[in-house]
């Protein structure tokens, strides 16, 4: 099965190893210092389960590998449409592509039924450019729980003890494309999950990321700082049951108590994906993990107090330079 993984940042690098170990011939999109790596010396990924390695070809530059059996976005959100721009070589009639992103997808209101069906999401897919290139029809959403970094270019260390992509058809439908890519991420040791609700799984990874991302954002700190103080874990319940609501109104039930755990002196010291961008200097995913959540609240009509406050003070903070140590 070739796959192609298209970003192989700290995520993409350890899909793509995950997919090589289960035998698929991968070949992955990178860039800068990282692509440099690959090529010389392949990915190794660091996990709770080994230390595994891998050699996928490599390039910035689509139109070097043709076709695919199957592609992999594994970009943040603000590259989609450099993405938009490029993935043309890759896909065949057939190829599906699965968005392995943070926040409100894209594709969110297609094949959703009722009022909304196929509305769109101009934060996330500016002038339609992903629904003109790659289209519903093709697409496959992934929610992934992986914590990881790049510590050197091409090296990934994985904090979790257990990662996971969880794949599903917008449609619903338990399709036997998304079966064959969850089968070689079984054979390469990470947990594949196949759900005919992906929405659903969509609004639990927000519901986590939106606890502690903005807060994150605004102290420069993980989850394990934040939630020795009291009045952080508060506002984390607090966001966690605003995004509840949004999602309920949409039709996705997502218990915020039961999913969040949220517990003072608790949380992981791994640095949520928004804060490493924020630190890097790159561009972060205030679109589609604070805006756009937030305009589908204002749609379905539900308050989002807590969110909107410090989800605002998080943009502001985006803004600002992060000042130099020592000033």
């Amino acid at each position: 099965m070739k796959i192609c993984v298209f970003g192989a940042g700290a995520v993409g690098g350890h899909l793509a190893v995950r997919l090589a170990r289960g035998g698929a011939q991968v070949s992955v999109i990178a860039r800068g210092a990282n692509l440099a790596a690959i090529r010389a010396r392949g990915l190794t990924v660091h996990a709770a389960d080994g230390i595994f390695e891998a050699r996928p070809a490599a390039s910035d530059d689509p139109a070097a590998f043709g076709v695919q059996d199957a592609v992999l976005v594994t970009t943040k959100a603000p590259a989609l449409p450099a993405v938009a721009a490029a993935i043309a070589p890759l896909l065949g009639p057939q190829t599906p592509v699965v968005f392995v992103l943070n926040g409100i997808p894209w594709w969110y209101f297609f094949s959703h039924g009722g009022e909304h069906e196929g509305r769109r999401l101009p934060e996330i897919d500016p002038d339609d450019a992903l629904f003109r290139t790659v289209g519903p029809a093709r697409t496959v959403g992934g929610v992934v729980y992986s914590a990881c970094d790049i510590v050197a270019p091409g090296v990934i260390h994985v904090g979790n003890p257990r990662s996971r992509l969880v794949l599903g058809e917008i449609d619903g439908m338990l399709s036997p494309r998304v079966a064959a890519i969850r089968a070689v991420l079984d054979a390469g040791g990470m947990t594949g999950e196949v759900t005919s609700r992906i929405r659903d799984t969509v609004w639990l990874k927000l519901l986590m990321n939106l606890s502690t991302g903005p807060m994150a954002v605004l102290t420069l700190s993980p989850s394990k700082v934040l939630f020795t103080e009291p009045a952080c874990v508060a506002a984390a319940q607090a966001i966690a049951a605003e995004v509840a609501a949004v999602a309920h109104a949409f039709g996705c039930p997502v218990d915020p108590a039961r999913e969040t755990r949220i517990a003072p002196g608790g949380g992981i010291t791994h640095k949520p994906s928004i804060l490493q961008d924020l630190q890097a200097g790159r561009p972060m995913e205030v679109a589609a993990m604070f805006e756009a959540p937030r305009a589908l609240a204002r749609l379905a009509g539900v308050a989002t107090p807590t969110l909107d406050l410090l989800a605002s003070l998080a943009v502001l903070r985006a803004r600002a330079p992060i000042p130099a140590r020592g000033t």
